[in-house]
């Protein structure tokens, strides 16, 4: 057998597995993009041609979420992504009782992202949760910090930002672990700094992993759900609404099920978009780059 039809062979197990879980949902979400089926037509899939997508077309409040959920995913894993190589460093130097506090600095990404929320959503309780209980105990006034947008925004990114810092900080410690120390040690001998090191040596060895975290955090932040219902419920006035949660009114509270997919398969088709750019921006410069060394 050839090795190309043994791996293809090995490999059949987990590509029916994903069939099962991606591809055969998504094709679902398309067939039913082009259904009408709500209680106007008894919960039944009726055809109605491409009247969903025009209906997408038209919907500002689909637009508005589609802005609200890519400003939360570029901020959320922007952040991360600094975060994360700042942490990644920090726990990659060789400290005392460095693997504690690598089991600790896990901790906020092994919490269940409903339970975090719920924690977050205490910390912010206007008037009873611990932060207006300390600017109360400082002479000030309780303020509603879950009932102002910009606020809510705020701490919106900020919770998403704790609970997946790890994730990231994790890929990339990964990543660090890779460098051989030899390079490092004779960057140092011909007398380059920290930031030297880190910019010619440490960031183009990262590339990839740096690229496999925006990969999974793009992914997970433009599908952001549970941590939106449970903290702000997309309030206040729909300020932080995601598309998935839209997704999930239309389906839920509508039981506008035809709709809802079409809102979900648009959600994956801009994600596409973004991911297929962002790809293509890499390559032309990683082709540019490599041309520049040639010549």
């Amino acid at each position: 057998m050839k090795p190309r039809a043994a791996s293809l062979l090995l490999m059949a197990p987990a590509l029916l597995l994903l069939a099962a879980v991606f591809v055969y949902p998504l094709l679902r979400y398309g067939w039913l993009s082009f259904q009408a089926s709500s209680v106007l037509t008894g919960l039944v899939p009726v055809p109605n041609g491409g009247a969903n997508w025009g209906r997408l077309l038209d919907d500002a409040r689909f637009w508005t979420d589609a802005y609200q959920t890519l400003r939360f995913a570029v901020c959320s894993v922007a952040l991360e992504l600094a975060g994360g190589l700042g942490l990644a460093l920090l726990l990659h130097r060789p400290l005392r009782g460095r693997g504690t506090l690598r089991a600790l600095t896990l901790l906020p990404w092994a919490l269940p992202t409903t339970v975090m929320a719920l924690g977050w959503r205490w910390i912010l309780n206007d008037p009873h949760g611990p932060l207006n209980a300390a600017i109360r105990s400082l002479g000030g006034s309780s303020y509603g910090f879950l009932s102002t947008p910009s606020t809510t925004w705020f701490f919106v990114v900020l919770a998403d930002v704790w609970k997946t810092l790890p994730f990231v900080a994790l890929l990339l410690l990964a990543g660090l672990q890779t460098i051989p120390e030899d390079l490092e040690e004779a960057l140092r001998l011909e007398g380059a700094g920290g930031l030297q090191i880190l910019r010619r040596l440490t960031l183009p060895l990262l590339v990839p992993y740096l690229a496999l975290a925006l990969l999974f955090r793009m992914a997970q932040a433009l599908g952001v759900f549970d941590l939106i219902q449970v903290l702000s419920g997309g309030g206040p006035a729909g300020s932080t609404e995601s598309l998935a949660l839209y997704a999930y009114l239309n389906a839920m509270r509508f039981l506008d099920f035809g709709y809802a997919a079409t809102v979900m398969l648009a959600t994956f088709l801009l994600l596409l978009v973004l991911l297929g750019g962002g790809w293509l921006l890499w390559r032309r410069d990683d082709l540019q780059g490599r041309r520049e060394r040639a010549a």
